[in-house]
């Protein structure tokens, strides 16, 4: 199934995600939305909406509708993947 074909993500995720390797919905869910939102992270740093609409996309939901407390754990997540990077 195409990334498209998931919640939260148009056609400039979609191709974004594409720019980076992710083509399939199944890609994205094996990978996660934290790696997802890393790579994208390497193009464009303008992208923590992002990782909330690619988690969302994972679980089905749209991304306004995944708690406060959540999204500042995967914030986290994500920083420290960009620190496990950058040093």
């Amino acid at each position: 199934m195409r990334v498209s074909n998931l919640v939260n993500i148009g056609p400039k995720l979609e191709s974004l995600l594409n720019e980076v390797g992710i083509h399939e919905a199944e890609k994205l869910r094996e990978i996660g939305s934290v790696e997802a939102t890393y790579l994208l992270y390497q193009k464009d740093q303008d992208c923590i909406n992002k990782l909330f609409a690619l988690e969302g996309a994972i679980r089905g939901v749209r991304w306004h509708n995944i708690q406060h407390e959540e999204k500042m754990k995967l914030k986290q997540s994500f920083d420290e993947r960009c620190l496990d990077v950058n040093g």
